[in-house]
């Protein structure tokens, strides 16, 4: 097993290793941006043709932690959500531009007492010319919104 710290693609055919290796170092620089550290760890996987998984390790920060310690596991796990789920056109985006594929859907998650985050992205076939997961903001029925920015209103 390969230990580099960052984009383990040891098991990959040499152009996917590119293509995951890009797609790790782009986690990795969301994730600076908008928790204010990267992760130690990141690896990015295909599981078969479709679907491309990156793992993370240790993201949480201080912040984070003492959240933890406080005995507050699942408010950081909402929090966390929170702001994945606010990011998710800026994941989707950097997957499709590495890829070539539009993203048809986009799941994360994170362990809080192993500090383990998982980005999971299903991606529509080579050539899909719809809409995109990560083009439009989806409503509890999946319907596009669009906000009023000035007060936050849909």
């Amino acid at each position: 097993m390969n230990d580099s710290p960052v984009g383990d693609t040891s098991t990959q055919a040499p152009d996917d290793q590119r293509i995951s290796m890009a797609i790790s170092n782009e986690m990795v620089a969301i994730y600076k941006a908008q928790f204010g550290r990267g992760p130690t760890r990141t690896r990015t996987h295909w599981a078969g043709p479709d679907i491309v998984i990156v793992t993370l390790e240790h993201t949480l920060t201080q912040a984070e932690r003492k959240l933890l310690q406080l005995g507050e596991p699942a408010r950081l796990r909402d929090l966390r959500m929170l702001f994945q789920h606010a990011a998710a056109e800026t994941f989707c985006e950097a997957v499709e531009r590495l890829t070539g594929r539009k993203v048809r859907s986009f799941i994360s998650g994170i362990d809080v007492h192993a500090d383990l985050a998982t980005e999971m992205f299903v991606l529509h076939p080579e050539g899909y010319d719809g809409p995109s997961r990560g083009a439009s903001r989806n409503g509890a029925n999946g319907t596009a919104v669009e906000r009023d920015e000035d007060n936050g209103r849909r």
